[in-house]
């Protein structure tokens, strides 16, 4: 199993890391069992499994209950919970109790996003031996700030500042660091400045690692088709042709046989 010592070690060998998100048992047992590196139990379970338009329905106690039943059955796979709006910006006493809710459920290392206003629960968490990923770019939790989600870094006050943050992050102690939807050139700029590994996602090919949605990459949701994603299977059109022919066969009297029934 990787370790935060391995991210590191891949950035410098020039070996790209592979991360998705992971929600749920069945799911976690298809990775552990796969060559992708690590794990992110991520506060998108909102919307992908939960139904809410934004991450910004993800609670402490939700991220906690996925993130435990991905560590049951990813015994092999580094895990990374994700913390929730706004559990880190209440103060440290309230970020370390969402920390220890995720650590005990069987994360490794937890995530949260953006720096600005809560430096210090950053650098409170990594002193108190929790590895910590940082994630900055289009940072879903400050969406409604961020007027929707859209491409940051363009200009160069905002491209400047992601540059600063990144800097940041990695001087409170940050292991690795997250770049979601920032322009390809940007990105590595940022990935070159850093010694930390960079993981992107809409950032281009330049990062250190790439992470996407595990639903996404399997193309279980055929209308979501943003510019970053790259589907590697049909998810949506095999499932939904198994429960067709699943249902032909009951309704054809084909399922269940003798060989499915107890004598």
């Amino acid at each position: 199993m990787m370790t935060i010592l391995d991210f590191e070690k891949m950035k410098c060998e020039k070996r790209k890391i592979s991360m998705v998100t992971c929600y749920d048992a069945w799911t976690a047992r298809i990775a552990d069992g796969s060559s992708v590196d690590c794990l992110l139990v991520g506060d998108s379970v909102a919307m992908v499994v939960h139904g809410f338009e934004s991450t910004l329905g993800a609670t402490t106690e939700m991220m906690a209950l996925h993130t435990a039943a991905v560590a049951r059955m990813a015994k092999k796979k580094f895990i990374v919970g994700d913390m929730p709006f706004p559990s880190f910006r209440k103060g440290i006493v309230a970020a370390m109790e969402s920390v220890d809710a995720l650590m005990k459920a069987g994360a490794h290392a937890v995530k949260l996003e953006g720096v600005y206003g809560h430096e210090d629960v950053v650098r409170h968490i990594v002193g108190s031996g929790v590895p910590v990923m940082g994630h900055i770019g289009l940072t879903p939790q400050s969406i409604h700030q961020l007027g929707g989600f859209r491409v940051q870094g363009r200009e160069d006050t905002t491209a400047r500042s992601l540059m600063e943050q990144a800097k940041i992050l990695q001087d409170l102690g940050c292991f690795a660091l997250v770049l979601e939807c920032v322009p390809s050139e940007l990105s590595q700029k940022i990935t070159e400045s850093l010694t930390i590994p960079t993981i992107g996602i809409g950032a281009g090919p330049f990062t250190d690692g790439q992470v996407l949605v595990l639903q996404d990459l399997l193309g279980t949701h055929p209308e979501f088709k943003p510019k970053f994603l790259r589907t590697f299977m049909n998810g949506y059109q095999e499932i939904k042709n198994a429960l067709d022919v699943y249902d032909q066969n009951v309704k054809s009297g084909a399922f269940p046989t003798e060989k499915e029934s107890y004598q």
